[in-house]
């Protein structure tokens, strides 16, 4: 066993694999989310029921590739205010085109779209999977996952670009456009391949959000397995983390002292503005609809707002060795230092002091270190769904995250320690104080 990591943290890795494994796309992480929650004794709800036959106990509800949960203690008045975790479901990757079959030059290719901030020259040379969901004829949906090596985006060799170590530039609509067999574009095909791995008749699709993933397996790297390598770690740590988070508070022998929510939003990487993304009513509604449905009215909604506080949580840089010049030199957050509070006073993350105060608390009564984080003056600074959740909520929200390298990379890595300390932590906010 690595001395870096104990046996607590080497569980919570061992299932959080487990779990980027299962999730190539949002909307299997909303399943492997509901799987995780169902288990704990989560209902699942739909929009269109009605919810006031079941105030208390734990409740989701999925829209897409998000999935809010939440749980009520036993007695808990309508008033109550909300412990949020929120986080989101999608990472940056290749999308595939509505037309996808094409091709060149003898070869057999599949269109893409760039989806989100994607490092383009991370995703050649790798072995590509593809997955999503299929919606059909009838108005449902499928799940399906390809989990094996079906395309590949070739790079061009040195032989035949001398110049490529002097900066490699990739035309995302030429050069991104992968491989999967020899001879011409037939129309169709992809689709009959990918409806027959979900079990489904290709005519019976009508449409389809499909998406390519890296096939390696996420694992441990390091002269003592202190790291975490995997894809989609941005933000699939944080959705693992929620959900322990939530499961845990709702089985503990003492009850939370407010309402624990998880939001798990999608779009995030493309600016959450969508139905299920955190830009969009989704969770006000649900919220709105739980008071309700403890016989609550609009004062209590207010008043269970006002007291409420989020906690937005979401990868975030770790002081990369080679490029250190491009971080502030008095905030070089590094892996397994515990959480990251996240400051921007452009707020482009939405920490206060009040907010960042009522975390640091968390820490201190988890047992947690963390690390503060601000951007280098002269960098641009990222941002999360932190500042729009405060903003459309009205409440309290503290940015924080996993420090990491390698973010919005086909493959990124974290430590090893950090992921069970971010949900012990997430797990002491939600409880309250």
């Amino acid at each position: 066993m690595s001395p870096t990591h104990d046996t607590r943290d080497r569980g919570h890795n061992d299932d959080l694999l487990a779990f980027v494994r299962a999730s190539p796309s949002p909307y299997h992480v909303v399943a492997s989310a509901a799987q995780r929650l169902e288990k704990a004794g989560f209902a699942e709800l739909r929009e269109r029921d009605d919810w006031t036959a079941g105030a208390e106990g734990g409740r989701y509800v999925v829209r897409g590739g998000a999935l809010l949960a939440w749980y009520v203690p036993p007695g808990a008045p309508a008033y109550t205010p909300f412990r949020i975790v929120g986080t989101h479901t999608d990472s940056p990757n290749l999308r595939v085109k509505p037309a996808p079959d094409t091709g060149s030059a003898g070869w057999r290719q599949i269109g893409v779209e760039i989806y989100g901030g994607v490092p383009l020259n991370t995703w050649l040379d790798r072995d590509l999977g593809v997955s999503g969901r299929l919606a059909l004829r009838d108005g449902s949906t499928r799940l399906v996952r390809v989990d094996k090596p079906l395309l590949r985006v070739p790079q061009l060799a040195i032989h035949l670009d001398r110049t490529v170590n002097e900066g490699l530039a990739l035309d995302r609509q030429r050069h991104m456009t992968p491989l999967w067999a020899l001879g011409g574009p037939r129309p169709g095909a992809l689709l009959e391949r990918i409806a027959d791995e979900a079990g489904a008749d290709a005519a019976d699709v009508l449409g389809w959000d499909l998406m390519l993933h890296d096939v390696q397996s996420p694992g441990y790297l390091g002269a003592e397995e202190e790291f975490i390598v995997a894809p989609r770690l941005d933000n699939q740590i944080s959705v693992h983390a929620g959900v322990t988070a939530l499961v845990a508070a709702a089985g503990s022998r003492r009850p939370p002292a407010q309402v624990p929510v998880l939001a798990a939003f999608d779009h995030e990487e493309v600016g959450s503005g969508s139905d299920s993304g955190a830009q969009g009513p989704f969770l006000e509604r649900v919220l709105s609809r739980s008071v309700t449905a403890r016989g609550g009215g609009p004062e209590d909604f207010e008043r269970a707002l006002a007291g409420a506080l989020c906690v937005s949580s979401d990868m975030t840089h770790a002081v990369h060795p080679n490029y250190a010049e491009r971080h502030d030199p008095d905030h070089r957050p590094l892996p397994n230092g515990g959480p990251v509070i996240k400051v921007n006073v452009n707020q482009r993350y939405a920490t206060d002091g009040v907010g960042a105060a009522a975390f640091a608390a968390a820490c201190e009564r988890a047992g947690v270190p963390w690390q503060p984080f601000v951007s280098h003056n002269a960098m641009p600074c990222g941002t999360s769904i932190g500042p729009i959740t405060a903003a459309r909520l009205g409440v309290t929200t503290v940015d924080v995250g996993v420090a990491g390298l390698s973010m919005h990379s086909a493959r990124e890595l974290c430590g090893a320690r950090d992921p069970e300390l971010l949900a012990r932590v997430l797990t002491e906010f939600v409880r309250g104080s």
